[in-house]
């Protein structure tokens, strides 16, 4: 099967309707940020381009970027082999955090301690 169809029966979505979306930067495989998505945010996000999510706590559809202008350019949603997962390729423009950072995975443990890490810093 391929097209939308098929779309709808790999994906598995948990009991809230939901499934976890991993944002990465396209070009240099950055990993952005985790959110979740349902059906209708997945839809407006093929349809517009726009990455759009599902938010647990607001309860709603949240536009990445709407409020804050750093928005995310869809490139390609990908699923993972069983179907409970999303990768999302994406355009990030600006930080990708809440806390005005490029990343959500900003933070490190090293010897049992939990560590800023600078963007520039490795593992």
């Amino acid at each position: 099967m391929t097209g939308a169809g098929a779309l709808w029966t790999a994906l598995k979505l948990d009991a809230n309707g939901l499934i976890p979306a991993v944002a990465q930067q396209y070009n240099s495989g950055e990993i952005l940020m985790l959110a979740w998505m349902n059906r209708t945010a997945i839809e407006a996000t093929l349809a517009t381009g726009q990455v759009t999510y599902w938010s647990r706590e607001r309860q709603k559809l949240w536009r990445k970027g709407e409020t804050s202008g750093h928005t995310q350019r869809l490139v390609e949603l990908r699923l993972d082999c069983d179907g409970d997962a999303l990768v999302v390729l994406v355009d990030q423009a600006g930080p990708a955090c809440h806390t005005n950072r490029r990343t959500c995975f900003y933070r490190a443990v090293s010897d049992n301690q939990l560590m800023v890490k600078l963007p520039t810093e490795s593992a």
